[in-house]
């Protein structure tokens, strides 16, 4: 993938720019949404508020018009409608201008099980690298999907917090830490 385009007959991998994600916050949101109700822990608690999820992706939007993230996003190619995110925080302390973190990687469950998290992934990682990230880092829940999905692409695990964060429904979930480094451009 170019860092901005990858498709392929059943998705579309692209960077938002922060004009097109705040055009599209409802998308966005319709997928963190549904994610949240599927008990995915993202950070927010079920039931989640259109309002709340709505705030992220303006802040997410705003973020990104100030070049301390990238949005890449999966669109179904035949409606254009976006079914899974991923982010890549740029914006670190200036000792770790290297470093790039991932966050929300999200699909949303009628769309799962055709490659689509992968694809997300390899264009975060693109996007990273193109923007001259040579270690990323990320964490998920122990044990789920997203966990044996980064094992499988590489990522190296290097542990796991109990009772690190809370799920959706309030109960409390490990969360397993990966990096991975790439050569120097």
């Amino acid at each position: 993938m170019g860092a901005d385009h990858l498709t392929s007959d059943r998705f579309a991998i692209r960077a938002l720019s922060a004009d097109d994600a705040r055009s599209r916050i409802g998308q966005l949101s319709d997928v963190l949404i549904d994610c949240v109700e599927g008990g995915a822990s993202v950070s927010f608690m079920a039931p989640l508020a259109r309002d709340k999820a709505d705030r992220f992706w303006r802040q997410t939007a705003d973020a990104v018009g100030a070049g301390d993230r990238l949005l890449i996003v999966a669109e179904d190619p035949a409606t254009g409608e976006i079914v899974g995110t991923v982010t890549v925080i740029l914006a670190l302390p200036e000792n770790q201008p290297h470093r790039g973190e991932i966050a929300k990687m999200l699909v949303k469950r009628s769309a799962r099980r055709h490659g689509l998290g992968a694809a997300l992934m390899r264009g975060a990682e693109a996007a990273a690298r193109t923007a001259g990230k040579t270690v990323l880092v990320l964490d998920t829940v122990t044990g789920g999907d997203a966990e044996r999905l980064y094992q499988r692409l590489g990522w190296i695990r290097v542990g796991e917090i109990p009772n690190f964060a809370l799920m959706p429904d309030g109960r409390l979930t490990a969360t397993t830490f990966f990096y991975r480094e790439f050569p120097t451009p």
